[in-house]
């Protein structure tokens, strides 16, 4: 099938313009009677008719009312032939369709004086059903253009709310992500690094050895961060790490800074999407952060079960739970952010035993 080449609309114009000249100047060379004296006056119109729907975009209404003024001096000085009218249609359709919305509603002011001439000038015997038909007309054409206009303004506006709603959306997944894991990761790496410090003179082993523990969550963070950052560079959202696979690797870092963490999964190897399985990671990532930097805790226990067609989460710990009048902080928020894109829901406080609990659950799709 032959590929359709879009023309531009001024180019569109042009030949509609040209081709409404064209013809209407053929018919009045070629009248019968001949127009005699009156062909120069007949064409001059008819090139002014024709030749304003060259610019009915860019200046709908300056085309309008030179091509109804023409219509008009051709009506009462000129014999009309029946194409005038139908060029003067398209004129009015343009000026409802291409006006700004405050110009565009003088086209049936504009459009009535251009009627009335046109009957009082080729049939004064008109019946009035006619004259209100063609006026009926008339304003159906504006009208339609009127409406399009606005549709296609409100899509537009509709459009760029989207779109900044989208930036706005991207923003907040990206913050997520790299608080998420850089939060966890340097929490982490400033214990070790302050554990070290601790014991450089004491025991240069034990600290050569926490030191080496360093180095590895610090690569480990930079390998998450370039697959992080690679993620977000990808339009479809694929091959989105880590999940609850990692979490092993998750409880061996916070046991390297003094927290036990025991994980419960049922069942052991859960199958989900993608975009749940990261982010049931990064909740859990996050609550032993919390419990971890400001809960003081010690250990934790980490429960994911599927059930049904819903992920349910909770993280509890041996902390110093909340204190009076606690307010969420970065951490809470994003785990509220991130279980709000599912639809889910989100508690936080203190636990039955002391400590803090954060549960969270996911619907499946």
């Amino acid at each position: 099938m032959r590929r359709i080449v879009d023309l531009p609309p001024q180019a569109v114009d042009a030949a509609l313009a040209g081709l409404a000249v064209a013809v209407m100047v053929t018919v009045r060379i070629t009248a019968s009677p001949p127009l005699g004296a009156r062909l120069p006056a007949a064409i001059a119109l008819a090139v002014v008719m024709g030749g304003a729907l060259a610019v009915r975009r860019r200046f709908p209404v300056a085309a309008y009312a030179a091509g109804s003024a023409a219509l008009v001096a051709e009506s009462l000085w000129v014999p009309t032939d029946g194409l005038s009218p139908f060029v003067n249609l398209i004129g009015i359709y343009s000026m409802g369709a291409y006006a700004t919305p405050r110009r565009a509603l003088l086209g049936p002011p504009l459009m009535l004086p251009g009627i009335v001439a046109f009957f009082a000038g080729n049939d004064t015997d008109a019946p009035a059903a006619l004259v209100a038909g063609v006026v009926f007309v008339w304003l159906l054409a504006w009208a339609a253009g009127y409406a399009g206009a606005r549709r296609r303004e409100r899509m537009e506006r509709e459009r760029r709310l989207m779109s900044r709603d989208a930036v706005s959306d991207e923003r907040n997944r990206i913050a997520r992500e790299l608080h998420d894991l850089l939060g966890h990761t340097v929490n982490v790496m400033l214990v070790q690094a302050g554990a070290a410090r601790v014991v450089l003179d004491s025991d240069p082993d034990h600290a050569r050895e926490i030191l080496t523990g360093v180095e590895r969550t610090g690569r480990e963070t930079l390998d998450e961060l370039d697959r992080v950052l690679g993620v977000l560079r990808r339009e479809d959202g694929t091959d989105l790490q880590p999940g609850l696979a990692e979490l092993p690797r998750l409880v061996e870092r916070m046991a390297g800074v003094g927290m036990d963490v025991e994980v419960r999964l049922d069942p052991p190897e859960p199958a989900l999407p993608r975009s749940i399985d990261l982010s049931a990671y990064r909740i859990v990532q996050e609550a032993l952060t919390n419990a971890f930097r400001h809960g003081r805790a010690s250990s934790a226990s980490v429960e994911v079960r599927c059930e049904g067609r819903r992920v349910q989460l909770d993280v509890r710990d041996d902390g110093r739970g909340p204190q009076a009048g606690y307010r969420p902080g970065r951490g809470l928020l994003g785990i509220s952010e991130r279980v709000a894109v599912f639809a889910g829901t989100v508690e936080h406080g203190g636990g039955d035993g002391g400590g803090f609990r954060v549960r969270a659950v996911l619907p499946l799709p």
